[in-house]
This record gives structure tokens, C-alpha cells and sequence, in this order.
């Protein structure tokens, strides 16, 4: 019997217990699990001590430590590519050595932090200006993970941005550079392009389009132009000198990138202080996760979580709910995060997995989400855990009494899932109104099976060190559970193909070519599109 047979055969013994008749005066201590000052509470979910302990144990069967040892010392755990993951030396800010065929990379990686900081400074203080005087905006103009991250950290860090308005453009709709455009004067704008090859279909178009509109307004746009990307030739000669382009190596990946130069737009907006406690946070859950024993490993839990109801419990999808509206944009990153890392169909030896990858992550901010989706998932027939998030406080103390109403939703919403509505209780609603086969409809109407499993990822309040906690906690869970279930995390093949199809469909679109090698509905599409103004 394997360890996951093991776990499953556990599962079915305990599938019907309530989650709530566990909940004694220390089961909430007992799993749950603290990384600094973020409380990762795990008590709501039908895992009991025989469960935890034989998911530890897929920790140490799959190797997990070794592999963790291996990534931070700059092993090339990206094997189909054959690169280092090294995002979290991005996070190093100690400086202390990480060594990759043979070179301390670190010294490299603080000389572009401190360039991104001077450049950073240079145009918060106007000393860096557009050709109407200081920058006013900046338009990050990138896609995936050259987008996410810094689009989500903004909104997240809104109450620390104080330099200048930033807007993110990621989409070829031209309605996306076109809307942002409008809000911003070319003159004092300040365009960033980011791509690490600077071949980004979708990215470079948008930056041939942002720099036509800055030609009809300035002298030169190129000037107020500034480019995260490798391939200095391409940057040079789209017209942006050297010392505003910010590279990366490729063993960072693309939705692990917002630590670096991908981080730009964030650190002129909320200033290099912020940014580096930003890194901080993201480097002391790095510390946490080497040095903590399982069942205290916060990244380590949250994973086994995720793989107890995936892959053991087999619930399709995973709700992320954060309570924090300056976390609005959190499901979303999170979306690429795990599923363009985890979604894969074969393991690290090519061979199909016998079970299920990734689950589908998504989201809504609290309490939005409860005005939308949360009937399906209080009275839906499918089980959907819910991993909530909540700071003790926000950022309006004015208003403090109304983040106490947002923080009694979100823990009203998980005991509501844990609990539900009995038959009985449900008839005790309506007994006044109705009586004899009406009252039973009635009843049956307000039933909440509940037993519904919930997580709550709890701290005292979205800092930027704690935004940096929170996005490496997730990052190191991606990685526990791609471990575990031995694919390889860091690759992306199923983003190319719809890439080549685009490229050889665009003449066709464009009328360039006919239709006539494109199966019957493709081309009948383009036949409808091109008859209707395309």
C-alpha cells in the first residue's frame, strides 16, 4: 500500500465525522501553525492527528527537505529546462552566497537592486523627469507574471504608495492600452516595458502603441521609456539606453518574478524602504520554511491541505477569500502562481500521473464573494474548501468598527460552512408560516449540510513585510505540493501551443491567407468575424 493509498483508505474511515465535534478547547492550537506573526489556522478542515501524521510522512517519502535543499542552493530542479529556481535569491537582501555552476550570483543581484532603488529614487524625487516636467504616472506594460505581481502588490500596498499613480497593461485588446492611455498625460508618464526576451507578442505590441502615442505629444519618447528585460540588443534598439534597462536571470520564472526589476512599478510607487520589507517578509518565510519542523511549517501545512483535499479528498477546486479588500487581486495571482505551475499531466520522468495535478484556484474579496458565489458553496452539491484571509486591522482607524464587521463575515462564513443548518433547525426558521408538507418544502430550502472544510490565514496587518510573508508562503506551497506529486513546478509547455496556432491564424485573420487548411469551425469563425467588420 502506497502512503497516498494509506491516505485515502484513512479519508474514507473518517469521510462522514463533523468537523465540529472535534473542535474541543485545543484543537484550534493544535492545527494550527505560526510563521512570525501569521497564524495559518487548519482546525476547520477533517484532518486529525493519524491523517497529519501520515501526510508528513508523504513529506518524507517524496523527498521533500532534500528538494528544498537543492533549490535553495542553486541546483537545477527546472530539469526539463535545466535551470536553477532562484527566485528567492531575488529576496537574499543578507547577501549571504547562492552559488550556480560554480558563481555567487548574489553580488549580482544587489547591483540590480540598488540600481532599481536609485532609479526608483531618481523619479520619485523628480529627479528623473518626462519632457513636461516630474513623472506623475507610470504604465507597466507586460503579461503573466510581468504583470500579476506588481498589479496585485500595488493594490495591496495602496496605503504605503505615495510616489507616483501606477497603471498596469496587459492585455492585446486595445482597449486596455487605449483606456489607460487616456487617463495620462504622455508628457510626465513614464512607460516600463517588461519582457524578459523582449519578444512578448502581446507586450511588445502594446509598447509599440504606447511609444506612437508619447511621439505625438514629446521630443523623444524613448526618454521616458525604461525596459525589464535580457535582451539588451532588443531594448537598444527599440531606443531605451542601458542604464534603464534591468535584467533577470532565466532562473527566475515569470510568476515568480515580482521580487526583481519585474517589482519596478511597485518600488517607485511605494518607495525602496517599503520594497525591501517587501523582500524581507518574503525572505524570513524563506527562513521559516528551511528551518521549522513539519508539523510547525507553515508553507509545509498549507500544502498538505491542499493535497488532503485535492488529491486525497478529491474536491476539484480551492476558493481563495481574502478579507482584505487591498487583496482583491490575490486570487488572481494566485491563479497563475499554482495553476500554470502545478496544472501538468506527467511527472518529472515523463510518465503520465496516475492522479489528479493542480486543483483550479479562485476568488473573490470578502464580502463581495458573499453577495455572489457563496450560495453554491454553502448549498451547492460540490465540496469546495475555502481558504479565507483577514487582518486584525486595517488601514482606516477612523472606521475600525466597520473592519470589525468585515472580520466577523469572514469568521461567521467558515463557521457557517463547519456547522450548516439541520433539518430540524431549519424547520424551527419557518414554523410560524407554513405547517404539514408545505413547512417540509420550506425547510428543506434552508438546509445547510455544512461539514464544509475551511482554512483562515490570519495576521495583524497588511504591511509590505507581511505582503512579502504571504506571497512566499504561497510560492514555497506550490513547490511542497509539486514535490509531492513529482512534477516539475517550473516549467510552463502549455502555454505554447496556443502562441504558435495565434501566429500562424493571424494572416488569416487578417486576410492575408484563406481559411482552407483550418478545421470546418475555425475557419466558418473567421468567415462570421471578417463578415462582420474585422
Amino acid at each position: 500500500m502506497t502512503i497516498f493509498d494509506a491516505l485515502k483508505a484513512h479519508q474514507a474511515t473518517v469521510a462522514d465525522r463533523r468537523i465540529e465535534t472535534m473542535l474541543d478547547a485545543g484543537r484550534a492550537k493544535d492545527f494550527s501553525a505560526s510563521a512570525g506573526e501569521l497564524l495559518f489556522d487548519y482546525s476547520k478542515t477533517n484532518i486529525d492527528g493519524e491523517g497529519r501524521a501520515l501526510l508528513i510522512d508523504l513529506l518524507e517519502q517524496t523527498g521533500v527537505a532534500a528538494k528544498r535543499d537543492a533549490m535553495f542552493s542553486g541546483e537545477k530542479i527546472n530539469e526539463t529546462e535545466g535551470r536553477a529556481v532562484l527566485h528567492t535569491a531575488l529576496r537574499n537582501i543578507d547577501g549571504k552566497p547562492v552559488v550556480v555552476d560554480g558563481e555567487d550570483v548574489m553580488p549580482g543581484v544587489l547591483e540590480t537592486l540598488a540600481r532599481m532603488e536609485k532609479f526608483a529614487t531618481e523619479v520619485r524625487d523628480g529627479i528623473f523627469e518626462g519632457q513636461g516636467g516630474k513623472i506623475t504616472d507610470v504604465i507597466n506594460i507586460g503579461i503573466g507574471g510581468s504583470d500579476l505581481g506588481p498589479a496585485m502588490g500595488y493594490l495591496a500596498l495602496a496605503p504605503y504608495a505615495d510616489g507616483p499613480r501606477c497603471h498596469f497593461v496587459s492585455n492585446v485588446d486595445p482597449a486596455d492600452i487605449f483606456q489607460t492611455m487616456e487617463k495620462c498625460d504622455p508628457a510626465t508618464t513614464l512607460v516600463i516595458v517588461a519582457s524578459k526576451t523582449f519578444t512578448t507578442i502581446e507586450t511588445m505590441t502594446n509598447a509599440r502603441t504606447a511609444k506612437e502615442w508619447m511621439s505625438e505629444q514629446v521630443t523623444d519618447a524613448s526618454a521616458q521609456f525604461a525596459a525589464l528585460s535580457t535582451a539588451m540588443d532588443k531594448t537598444a534598439a527599440f531606443g531605451i539606453p542601458a542604464n534603464r534597462v534591468f535584467g533577470f536571470e532565466d532562473w527566475v520564472g515569470g510568476r515568480y518574478s515580482m521580487w526583481g526589476p519585474i517589482g519596478l512599478s511597485l518600488m517607485i510607487a511605494v518607495g525602496p524602504q517599503n520594497f525591501r520589507e517587501f523582500l524581507r517578509g518574503g525572505q524570513e518565510m524563506d527562513k521559516h520554511f528551511c528551518s521549522t519542523e513539519w508539523s510547525q511549517n507553515v508553507p509545509a501545512m498549507l500544502a498538505l491541505v491542499g493535497l488532503w483535499h485535492n488529491q486525497v479528498c478529491g474536491h476539484a477546486t480551492r476558493a481563495v477569500l481574502p478579507y482584505d479588500n487591498n487583496l482583491a487581486r490575490l486570487p488572481a495571482y494566485l491563479q497563475q502562481l499554482e495553476m500554470e505551475s502545478n496544472g501538468k499531466g506527467v511527472s518529472m520522468d515523463g510518465e503520465d500521473l496516475a492522479f489528479n495535478s493542480g486543483p483550479v484556484v479562485w476568488g473573490e474579496p470578502g464580502t463581495n464573494g458573499q453577495h455572489a458565489f457563496y450560495q453554491l458553496i454553502h448549498q451547492g452539491t460540490r465540496v469546495i474548501p475555502c481558504e479565507f484571509l483577514v487582518a486584525a486591522k486595517g488601514h482606516e482607524p477612523e472606521l475600525h468598527y466597520q473592519h470589525q464587521l468585515l472580520v466577523a463575515n469572514c469568521l461567521a462564513q467558515s463557521e457557517a460552512l463547519m456547522k450548516g443548518r439541520s433539518l430540524d433547525e431549519a424547520r424551527g426558521k419557518v414554523a410560524d408560516k407554513f405547517e404539514g408538507a408545505e413547512l417540509e418544502r420550506q425547510a428543506k430550502h434552508r438546509v445547510f449540510v455544512g461539514n464544509r472544510p475551511s482554512t483562515t490565514l490570519a495576521y495583524p496587518q497588511l504591511t509590505p513585510l507581511m505582503l512579502g510573508q504571504i506571497i512566499a508562503l504561497y510560492e514555497h506551497r506550490v513547490f511542497v505540493e509539486g514535490v509531492v506529486l513529482g512534477i516539475n513546478s517550473y516549467d510552463q509547455w502549455g502555454v505554447e501551443l496556443g502562441k504558435e496556432l495565434a501566429t500562424a491564424l493571424q494572416p488569416v485573420v487578417e486576410g492575408k491567407e484563406d481559411a482552407a487548411g483550418k478545421d470546418g469551425s475555425t475557419a466558418a469563425l473567421v468567415g462570421f468575424l471578417r463578415g462582420n467588420g474585422l
